[in-house]
């Protein structure tokens, strides 16, 4: 755009200020010049164009109608072109101007009404070519910076250079990456994550103290952050538009990195825990992993194991649901069958786990505690270094698990604890005994949040005392038998099995949550006597069974 200040300051132009208008009026911005010389000219002007017009109108309308029109067009002002048949500019027409509050400047008869366009023309091409040179510019400084390692703070600082807005960089799980000029409490970033939780996301939040507008910032498509500027979009120019959208692609460049790093974190981490279980050889490249990590493999070593426990009762509804719509058998839900809803529960699920893994890193990082953070199937787990009484660390994990339930509303969080382990080399056990808590946890309804081994059942601190592989093979013996027959046959042994000790033993209420008749129910459980020896009308046998499925649970 350009004034009419610029336009008077180019002598070339020749123009003199007859009526200024109201205070600023000269430095508004204008779109455009209008030639016109009809009576009327309000249909055919766009807001804030410049008329020119040597007064041919006058013998048809007075000055004052011609303003009029031009005003309600609500025009920029009129340049007013002398002539040899008037060489002077009516007073009428200055007089208008001045009541209506509309810029009048008059041109001599010199110039012509194409050196304004020209004008005008080169004034946007100027603004054009410094508007590149202003991207690639800044485009460089803020390529620099991304390459340097200044991250979110160094892109804003970039930014500041040129335009005065109050900035912040919020991720998807409400935390401020960088801010300038601006502070966004605990209330302002959760509604900021919640915008960017949107699909699409939302481009314009109401803060509690304004309008704020989003930018969104994305390595794959979704939005993984926003740059925030705290003003209406509406309020924000061209240009600043420009700018605070270019930041936000080289954001998405500085997410991107930052996922990487936590991908190759997250799969190190991964390796290391199946280092941790598998035992044997690989168990001796624990030590060195740990350190890698910034944890002492040779000091007090603990194990803390989170999930969501609605994620257990969400499973327990799907299968729930299937048996719903078939009440002469239960239905089993196989993966190869998924709807498109499922995968995309599976996504999000996938989604919320590495968000829980962000939380409890950055827990654990602002606490101090150096620690290796990895994802699991149906959990995360944090292994850490210990240096207090083993009696604190529940307090630990009973403050990571708040932290936790903040970030994620309307879930349950639930954290196991295994002993705490001498040195590395004893890690395995905890590992284990911190997974089988959290597993116990996410099946309790309305249960602790916290809770460690071995305040559980007294069979499950034995199973814990007897080496895994002994147990694996028990389990796995004595329940193959079931599988193969659900396999071939695509009956449902197992999973009544499961059901009746689910229920105590209870026949009627085990049928009535399969939806089956008890006759059926005990024809099912004959079946499973034949094909594993067992009788689940025996103590001793329906201990077997009940142990083989525990084990197999905590695998």
């Amino acid at each position: 755009m350009f004034t009419l200040d610029a336009l008077v300051n180019n002598r070339s132009l020749e123009l003199r200020i007859l009526e200024p208008g109201p205070p600023g009026a000269l430095r508004e911005p204008a779109t455009w010049v209008h030639n016109t010389e009809l009576p009327d000219p309000s249909p055919y002007l766009r807001e804030r164009e410049l008329v020119l017009t040597n007064g041919l109108w006058q013998e048809q309308v007075s000055p004052e109608e011609f303003v009029a029109h031009v005003k309600r067009a609500r025009a920029a002002g009129i340049v007013y072109g002398l002539r040899a048949e008037t060489p002077r500019t009516p007073p009428a027409l200055v007089a208008a101007c001045r009541a209506a509050g509309l810029p009048l400047l008059e041109i001599s008869q010199a110039i012509p009404f194409t050196a304004v366009s020209q004008a005008v023309s080169g004034m946007y091409a100027d603004e054009r070519q410094q508007g590149v040179i202003g991207m690639v510019r800044r485009g460089d400084a803020l390529a620099t910076a991304i390459s340097r390692g200044a991250g979110a703070s160094g892109v804003l600082r970039v930014l500041t250079r040129d335009h005065d807005l109050p900035l912040a960089v919020v991720d998807r799980m409400g935390r401020l990456l960088a801010a300038s000029g601006t502070e966004l409490d605990s209330a302002q970033l959760q509604i900021v994550a919640a915008g960017l939780s949107r699909r699409p996301p939302a481009l314009e939040l109401d803060l509690g103290g304004g309008h704020a507008a989003l930018f969104p910032v994305g390595a794959l498509g979704d939005a993984d952050a926003a740059l925030i500027c705290l003003r209406p979009l509406a309020e924000l120019p061209a240009a600043e538009r420009d700018a605070l959208e270019q930041a936000a692609r080289f954001l998405s460049l500085e997410v991107a990195r930052q996922q990487a790093v936590q991908a190759i974190e997250m799969r190190f981490a991964g390796e290391l825990l199946e280092m941790v279980l598998s035992g044997g050889r690989r168990a001796s490249e624990v030590a060195s992993r740990l350190q890698a990590f910034g944890v002492d493999p040779a000091g007090a070593l603990a194990v803390c194991t989170l999930a969501f426990a609605d994620e257990a009762a969400a499973a327990h509804s799907l299968v729930k649901t299937a048996t719903d719509h078939a009440p002469a058998k239960p239905v089993t839900v196989h993966d190869s069958a998924k709807t498109a809803a499922e995968r995309d529960r599976d996504l999000a699920k996938t989604a919320t786990e590495h968000g829980l893994a962000e939380v409890i890193g950055e827990f654990l990082a602002d606490e101090g505690v150096p620690a290796v953070v990895a994802g699991g199937t149906n959990d995360v787990v944090a292994l850490l270094t210990w240096r207090h009484p083993e009696d604190e660390l529940p307090v630990l994990a009973e403050r990571l698990v708040e932290r936790v339930a903040r970030r994620f509303p309307g879930r349950r969080p639930v954290a196991g604890l295994g002993s705490v382990a001498a040195h590395a080399g004893d890690l395995r056990q905890p590992l284990l005994q911190s997974r089988e808590a959290c597993r116990v946890l996410r099946r309790t309804p309305g249960g602790p949040a916290v809770r460690g081994f071995r305040e559980l059942g007294t069979h499950r601190l034995l199973l814990g005392l007897v080496d895994q592989a002994t147990l694996s093979a028990f389990a796995r013996d004595l329940l193959a038998p079931l599988r193969a027959h659900d396999a071939q046959r695509r009956s449902d042994l197992e999973p009544t099995l499961r059901a009746f000790l689910d229920h105590d033993g209870q026949w009627a209420a085990t049928a009535a949550a399969l939806h089956v008749h008890v006759n059926t129910l005990r024809n099912r459980l004959t079946r499973v006597t034949e094909l594993t020896g067992r009788d689940v009308g025996r103590v001793e046998d329906l201990v077997d069974l009940f142990l083989a499925l525990t084990i197999d649970a905590m695998e």
